[in-house]
């Protein structure tokens, strides 16, 4: 692949490539929808990412090209005018990050050409975007050399989501792309930042991605409306405990106080916050105990906690989850990402992964009446110059 993109970049610009970058994308473990919520999330970064080819440039012209939305060609803007365009779509990313670090007062003094090329499947929930958001922080590191953390360039990221993409996430993608190791998962407290780094071994079983192939955009989701929510839960609370998150409550606090939520759908939506917080705890637990079936059974509650009690799932992701859930090569599943489409995860037997991924295929075919895609998925090291 990094070739490939140093190819690409040579032939739309006519010019050889100064460096090669790499971010990866994300799988989350376990830990759905709490990270705006105050709670903890279990991301790992994966071999699946984003490259780039670069070379800066003696004007303050930025062409930004990807091999991913070849037939939108290059989009072109200055350093002088890094506002958000409906029209640049895919570039508002790297564009974003751009704005906030010459905003936050880095002298970022000239242009870039850059090509970019993925393998994340597009709008499959993989974080593609926030791969794209590191990946160019980690660039305007290099070439600038700018003193500013991964941490800091983390926070920027969710910051371009936010405020100039206008999806109100969590901070958990960008801070599994630029904080990630390999062979590691990150249990990341939302609410303050805190990590503990936690090996993944899986022994004879292997993390499987299933793809819906159910595109779907944040933006344009219910994401919004289930974190409106969660405030709303919140704040219903708050009128007798002293919380400033659903994260910071158990299970049986939340029991005990149920009556002051007032409406039952929000009821449903705090527990799901509450109770998924409760999971991710105690799977890393699991995972440093090397209890893989306590593990699966986590990956399966979490699954039933976001088809119930939240309802991001939909129809594709139950069919993807429950055929892998019968499988018996299989300890759990579970929708992984936003859900409304995009991706689901699978703990399977290595010896069995034929038969898994023929099984699993054929029954969502039959269900759905088109093809799912399944790959193995490897934890790699977060955004980096190669």
């Amino acid at each position: 692949m990094e070739n490939k993109v140093k190819k690409v970049f040579s032939e739309i610009f006519d010019h050889p490539a100064q460096g090669t970058y790499f971010a990866p994308g994300r799988v989350n473990l376990i830990g759905e929808h709490t990270d705006y919520n105050g709670g903890y999330v279990f991301p790992v970064p994966i071999t699946l990412g984003t490259y780039a080819a670069v070379r800066k440039r003696e004007d303050r012209l930025v062409r930004l090209y990807s091999e991913n939305f070849s037939e939108k060609g290059i989009i072109e803007f200055t350093l002088g005018d890094l506002t958000y365009k409906e029209i640049d779509d895919w570039a508002n990313y790297p564009k974003g990050m751009l704005f906030f670090l010459k905003e936050a007062g880095f002298s970022i003094n000239s242009g870039l050409d850059i090509a970019f090329y993925g393998n994340i499947p597009n709008s499959a929930g993989l974080s593609s975007s926030a791969s794209i958001e590191l990946l160019m922080g980690v660039i305007l590191q290099d070439l600038f050399e700018l003193s500013i953390t991964t941490l800091d360039l983390v926070k920027l990221g969710q910051k371009t989501e936010n405020q100039f993409i206008g999806v109100n996430s969590g901070i958990m993608d960008q801070f599994a792309v630029g904080m990630g190791q390999s062979d590691h998962a990150l249990l990341l407290d939302t609410n303050t930042l805190d990590y503990e780094v936690v090996p993944a071994e899986f022994g004879e079983y292997v993390i499987a991605i299933m793809n819906t192939n159910k595109s779907r955009k944040l933006a344009d989701s219910k994401y919004n409306e289930r974190r409106k929510e969660c405030e709303q839960a919140l704040q219903y609370l708050q009128k007798e405990l002293s919380i400033q998150s659903l994260g910071e409550l158990e299970n049986k606090d939340l029991v005990a106080n149920a009556a002051l939520i007032e409406d039952e759908i929000l009821f449903k939506r705090a527990k799901h916050a509450v109770t998924e917080n409760e999971r991710t705890k105690k799977a890393k637990i699991a995972l440093e105990k090397g209890d893989l079936v306590e593990f699966g059974e986590l990956l399966n509650a979490s699954h039933t906690s976001l088809q119930n009690d939240y309802e991001v799932t939909g129809k594709e992701l139950d069919t993807l989850v429950f055929a892998a859930q019968q499988h018996p090569a299989v300890l759990g599943a579970r929708m992984t990402g936003a859900g409304f489409g995009g991706c689901a995860i699978a703990l399977v037997k290595k010896t069995f992964w034929q038969d898994f991924v023929k099984d699993v295929s054929q029954t969502y075919l039959d269900n759905i009446g088109y093809a799912t895609d399944i790959y193995q998925a490897s934890i790699d090291d977060g955004a980096r110059k190669l």
